[in-house]
């Protein structure tokens, strides 16, 4: 059984990560992130038993691949 011509399509859409910095994030939120999201990884754990903020972007569809703290986190699609 061989892959359908639009396989690169489906290939591509799955490869897609968003980066979006702290800054951005805040932007987005409409207030600031608390102070561990800028010293612990731990928060963004996708994870909603410990963290409810993670609900959001796991609810999207979406979970956290990378984290630089304070900087930016990287979003993949949460392909389960």
């Amino acid at each position: 059984m061989g892959y359908s011509k639009y396989f690169p399509i489906e290939h591509y859409l799955n490869q897609i990560t968003v980066t979006l910095t702290y800054a951005e994030i805040e932007e987005i939120l409409g207030f600031e992130l608390p102070p561990t999201a800028y010293k612990r990884e731990q928060w963004w754990e996708n994870n909603t038993a410990n963290h409810p903020q993670a609900k959001s972007w796991l609810n999207a569809g979406w979970k956290v691949a990378r984290v630089e703290l304070g900087k930016s986190v990287t979003f993949e699609q949460n392909r389960v």
